[in-house]
C-alpha cells in the first residue's frame, strides 16, 4: 500500500482532483494529474513549441521500501499533441517525500494548455533490485562483445 498526502487540498468539487488511479482493468499505469495551487488554477499553465515546464500534481507519496514509482507519458498526449516528458521515465525514489512533479515538454508545433485536474502522465509501481557492483580487471566473452549502437541489427 502506498500512502499520498494531498499538498493543494479543496473541497471545492469544481477543482478538487482525483487520486491517481486506474482508468481500466488491464491499465500498468495510474493516471495522473496536473494539480495546480490555487492561484493557478484559472489559466493552467501553456506550453509553447518546444518549452518545457514542471508541472505539479499537488501530492506527496510514501512508497513501500524496495518499490519505485515511474512517471511515463500519456501516449495520446505525445501522439495528438507532441507532448511528452523530458527524462522519461522519471524515478521517485522510496525515501523521497517531497511534491511530486512531472516535467513536460511540448515537442509539438502548437502551443499546448495544460488545466487544472487534466490527466498529463502516468505513473507504474515497479520492485527494485539492488545490486552490489565489484571492480575486476576482465569480463566474460560474449558473441557481441563491444559491438555498440547498430551492431545486432539495421542500423
Amino acid at each position: 500500500m502506498t500512502q499520498v498526502v494531498r499538498i493543494h487540498r479543496t473541497e471545492d468539487s469544481d477543482t478538487k482532483i482525483a487520486l491517481p488511479a486506474y482508468e481500466t482493468e488491464g491499465s500498468a499505469g495510474m493516471d495522473i494529474r496536473a494539480n495546480f495551487p490555487a492561484n493557478m488554477r484559472g489559466e493552467g499553465v501553456v506550453l509553447a513549441a518546444g518549452a518545457r515546464a514542471l508541472i505539479p500534481t499537488g501530492m506527496r507519496f510514501e512508497i513501500p521500501l524496495g518499490y519505485e514509482v515511474q512517471i511515463r507519458p500519456r501516449s495520446g498526449l505525445a501522439l495528438k499533441h507532441g507532448v511528452t516528458l523530458v527524462n522519461a521515465p522519471g524515478t521517485i525514489d522510496s525515501d523521497y517525500r517531497g511534491e511530486v512533479g512531472m516535467i513536460l515538454i511540448n515537442q509539438g508545433n502548437e502551443p499546448f494548455r495544460i488545466t487544472h485536474g487534466e490527466r498529463v502522465a502516468q505513473m507504474v509501481f515497479a520492485q527494485v533490485t539492488r545490486c552490489d557492483i565489484t571492480e575486476v580487471t576482465s569480463l566474460t566473452t560474449t558473441e557481441r562483445g563491444a559491438g555498440g549502437f547498430g551492431s545486432t541489427g539495421k542500423a
